[in-house]
């Protein structure tokens, strides 16, 4: 214990779970000595520990002549004894039935009571009775016979049912053997030594909170293409009141970056972040005690020996989901090669945790921001400018038709808010950033504050400018324009009048 707290620091606290430990309720603060763990009630499962489903299928009627249509698959699926029992039966039945048939050609031929005649030929000889006519249906049939009995040309019926037998013979032979041979290659067992953690686990890891489970692999052999899928299965209720009890969502254990296809050939550690996208990102520790949930786990893979496909499966209930725990490592290092120790293989630790969900995490991350502030004042900013584009749009609308032509065109104000306004956020905006890159932005020259300046000067300047405010030249220039005018015709003056009226 020593030696594992100097490895891992004294907040570290080793817990070595068992399956008798399971669907106990965490001890809550109080006395202490007082306060015992309550088990829980156990609840049915839909996946066993071991990968079987608990589901059964009841009341299908007629459609239970489904399973005929699918004869072979059918006998795959039967246990071991009733295999054995249809196999020995099958065989029987062939056998008695066929010695029959040899027996019936030879009682309507008469050769049972001609059997020990000199110059007679039977259909088959040397067969008299039943007995002698299943011993030659046996040596037929094993290709062991025609030593003692055997058939002659002189019975067409013997030949008809000799091709007969022999076809019959292999479709049994094909039928059944195949059927043994697919039972004993089913790759079920090597499920046995593909091994799940007793529990799963939720604590912190890359700084994100994650839920963990192992997997590992007992044999040398390698399972090609393995690949790992998880399910939660949860009852909800939808929005329309629709109930739909076990609902499968799916986890993701590493779709898009490739981490769900496994080299499986030490034991590896299975990580679903909880994010926004998780189905978890509601929980929290407090939460879970009172959740009812079942995780199952399903690892694929191709046996390397036999390349057949196999899958192993189980399933991790609320009551199997450690929060605050992290797994024990297993590997280590020797001379010249890795060791697995598979005795810590199920062994946890408690590490620290929050106990809050993903989602309140964030809350109190976002109300602690500094950068609130700043966002409520943009929008409160873009607020006033709305209303005082609105307020222009109103006293444009009220004016006269000569003093809204007077004014030029009716949406240079508007336009000029507008810039005054993306100027203002764009400087909020600038506020918000770090100091070095507030510098580089405040560089002469920026786009943005010739941008303020060039609007600036368009809201400070007036809409009309007096001669006396022009420069010398100009003024001259409109001095010459109105001493021109002035010795201008009477009508053309009068035009000119009318013509800016």
């Amino acid at each position: 214990m020593s030696a594992l707290r100097r490895k891992f620091g004294d907040d570290y606290q080793v817990v070595t779970t068992s399956s008798s430990g399971a669907g106990l309720q965490p001890q809550g603060p109080g006395p202490g000595p007082q306060q015992q763990l309550v088990p829980k009630k156990k609840r049915q499962r839909f996946v066993d520990k071991n990968g079987r489903c608990n589901v059964q299928h009841g009341n299908l009627g007629s459609e239970t002549s489904r399973y005929l249509s699918d004869l072979f698959t059918t006998l795959v699926d039967l246990k071991w004894r009733w295999n054995l029992f249809i196999f020995i039966l099958t065989y029987t039945v062939a056998w008695l039935f066929m010695a029959s048939m040899w027996w019936v050609i030879a009682y309507t031929r008469g050769d049972l009571n001609k059997a020990h005649v000199g110059n007679y030929t039977p259909c088959v000889a040397n067969v008299y009775n039943f007995p002698s006519a299943f011993l030659f249906f046996i040596e037929t049939e094993a290709t062991i016979g025609y030593g003692y009995r055997y058939i002659t040309d002189k019975c067409p019926e013997g030949i008809i049912l000799f091709l007969f037998q022999s076809i019959l013979g292999s479709i049994v032979d094909a039928f059944l053997i195949g059927c043994m041979f697919i039972k004993m290659s089913q790759p079920k067992k090597r499920a046995e030594t593909l091994m799940f953690s007793e529990h799963a686990v939720i604590s912190m890891r890359d700084g994100k909170l994650t839920l963990m489970f192992r997997v590992g692999n007992l044999r040398n052999s390698h399972m090609v293409s393995a690949q790992i899928r998880c399910k939660l299965l949860k009852s909800r209720q939808t929005p329309e009141g629709e109930f739909l009890p076990l609902d499968q969502l799916e986890l993701d254990v590493g779709f898009s970056t490739g981490a769900d296809q496994l080299f499986l050939v030490s034991p590896l550690t299975i990580c679903h972040v909880i994010d926004a996208k998780s189905p978890f990102y509601d929980l929290s520790q407090r939460s879970m005690q009172t959740e009812q949930f079942e995780i199952v786990v399903i690892l694929e893979g191709i046996v390397e020996t036999t390349g057949m496909t196999c899958q192993a499966r189980t399933s991790y209930t609320e009551d199997e989901v450690l929060w605050g725990h992290r797994f024990f490592p297993v590997i280590s290092l020797e001379e010249g090669f890795f060791k697995v120790d598979y005795s810590q293989f199920h062994a946890t630790f408690e590490v620290p945790t929050p106990p809050y969900s993903v989602k309140e995490q964030e809350e109190m991350l976002l109300m602690s921001s500094p950068l609130i502030a700043p966002a409520i004042t943009n929008s409160k900013e873009r607020h006033n400018s709305v209303e005082c584009l609105d307020g222009l749009d109103d006293i444009t609308t009220k004016l006269p038709s000569k003093l809204q032509k007077i004014t030029g065109r009716e949406d240079f104000p508007k336009k000029l808010l507008r810039m005054s306004s993306t100027t203002s956020e764009k400087a909020y905006s600038l506020g918000d950033l770090p100091m070095k890159l507030q510098r580089i932005s405040s560089v002469p020259g920026n786009s943005e504050e010739k941008l303020v300046s060039k609007t600036t000067k368009m809201l400070s300047d007036p809409m009309s400018q007096s001669v006396a405010d022009l420069p010398p030249k100009l003024q001259k220039m409109a001095g010459g324009a109105a001493r021109m005018e002035g010795n201008l015709p009477a009508k053309l003056r009068k035009m000119n009048s009318d013509r800016f009226t």
